[in-house]
């Protein structure tokens, strides 16, 4: 008898074949790695995050805050606030608090519900191990504002590990579901996209997609970018809303700094990727207060950069609200700058055109071509004028020619477009 056979007797255990497909041994282990993955989350959450090593600096003694434990499991919380007379820039807390809630979200496109108050804003935005976007992207600090009282409090959500990113999502869920509109710089194209994913990979309830949402990267391209190199919310900072920070850490740098905290645990490693994004929060408050400033005080002419106020009452008139772009407009004609002054007039023109009251636009052109006769906007809208409304074709004729004999100035196609109506408005006079 063989040793094997031995064995089996003693033991009493049936021999196991030996044609068993390898393929179905793999097939069995798949399904039991996949019932792992499917049991509830606290099953799965390693028991603690490891400590820091000797001679590292703990987090909690370089950023204020703690951890915070909830059913979902725990993550570091980092909670501060600004008082009223606290000032960011050019602009103290109190007054950000003030700000004209209705014309911001009119600038950002957005429809407010009637008794939205700027205490029930959220202001959002995220520091990330990447900014490719997709499933690999993950959102490790979630900073979060808002005005309370007069105050802005900050609240900053941080997943000491990966492990800690449910509780940290449904966290701000839950925050997020009280309040009723949200605001962020690039969150439309960034923060709210990679959010959605990582509370679908969580499993978690998304209150933030539902949310009215002022976008302020959009009206700050549209208003501001004429004078700025960029539309960096760092540039926007310096040049617009005063603010310089003090050795602050470049955006490229974050992603590897989180890295640094995963592998030693020190918490000198987020220490400032905490306080830029601290910034970033309260800087969303400030720059809403500017551009919300520009629409309602637009009529006191006070603003140094009438620049940016032109810019303002375009995109007030691309929302359709004429009167009010017009009255913007008006005022702007009679400013100090000249090129916004003339800017400003040949906007106006075209409000006044688009209502039909033709005797005030045609004025603005009258007066443009008399300042200029090789205006090309104010002899074409001028000709268009006589041509189609005051039958006037003789008129219409001697501007497009005197606009042609001086065309050095022209481009190609404004020079073909003027020769096309020349050649009109000569056949119409022969038939004349």
């Amino acid at each position: 008898m063989s040793l094997k056979d031995r064995l089996t007797r003693l033991t009493g255990e049936a021999p196991k074949p030996s044609s068993i497909d390898p393929r179905q041994d793999r097939i069995a282990e798949l399904r039991r790695k996949l019932d792992r993955a499917m049991k509830p989350r606290e099953h799965n959450t390693p028991a603690g995050i490891p400590a820091p090593r000797r001679g590292e600096t703990p987090l909690e003694h370089v950023v204020a805050g703690e951890e915070t434990r909830t059913p979902h499991g725990a993550f570091f919380l980092s909670r501060a606030a600004m008082k009223a007379d606290d000032v960011h820039g050019h602009v103290r807390i109190c007054d950000a608090a003030r700000a004209g809630l209705e014309a911001a979200a009119n600038l950002a496109g957005v429809r407010m519900e009637r008794d939205a108050s700027m205490e029930g804003g959220l202001f959002l935005d995220t520091e990330t191990t990447g900014l490719m976007g997709g499933t690999g992207t993950f959102p490790f600090l979630i900073g979060l504002g808002w005005f309370e009282a007069g105050s802005f409090v900050t609240c900053q959500l941080f997943a000491r590990d990966f492990s800690e990113e449910g509780a940290m999502l449904e966290y701000l869920s839950e925050l997020a579901s009280g309040r009723q509109f949200l605001v962020t710089f690039n969150g439309k194209a960034y923060d709210l996209n990679l959010l959605a994913a990582r509370f679908i990979l969580n499993r978690c309830r998304d209150s933030l997609s539902a949310m009215p949402h002022i976008d302020l990267l959009h009206p700050s391209r549209r208003i501001l970018a004429h004078r700025l190199e960029n539309a960096r919310l760092s540039t926007i900072e310096t040049h617009v809303l005063g603010v310089e920070r003090d050795g602050d850490v470049p955006g490229f740098e974050i992603p590897g700094r989180y890295f640094d905290w995963l592998r030693h645990r020190d918490g000198r490693a987020v220490q400032d990727v905490f306080k830029h994004n601290r910034l970033d929060v309260v800087s969303l408050a400030s720059l809403l207060k500017y551009l919300a400033d520009l629409v309602e005080d637009s009529q006191k002419m006070v603003h140094s950069h009438h620049g940016d106020l032109l810019k303002v009452a375009g995109v007030i008139y691309e929302r359709g609200d004429l009167s009010k772009a017009r009255s913007m407009l008006e005022a702007l004609s009679l400013s100090p700058r000249p090129d916004v002054a003339a800017s400003a007039r040949e906007a106006l023109s075209l409000v006044y055109k688009k209502a039909r009251q033709w005797g005030k636009a045609a004025a603005i052109w009258q007066d443009l071509v008399a300042s200029n006769p090789h205006d090309f906007f104010a002899v074409v809208e001028l000709a268009k004028f006589y041509e189609h409304h005051a039958r006037e074709h003789g008129k219409a004729l001697q501007l497009v020619t005197r606009l042609l004999d001086g065309a050095n100035g022209l481009s190609h196609d404004e020079r073909a477009s003027a020769e096309h109506r020349l050649r009109r408005l000569l056949q119409k006079a022969s038939l004349e």
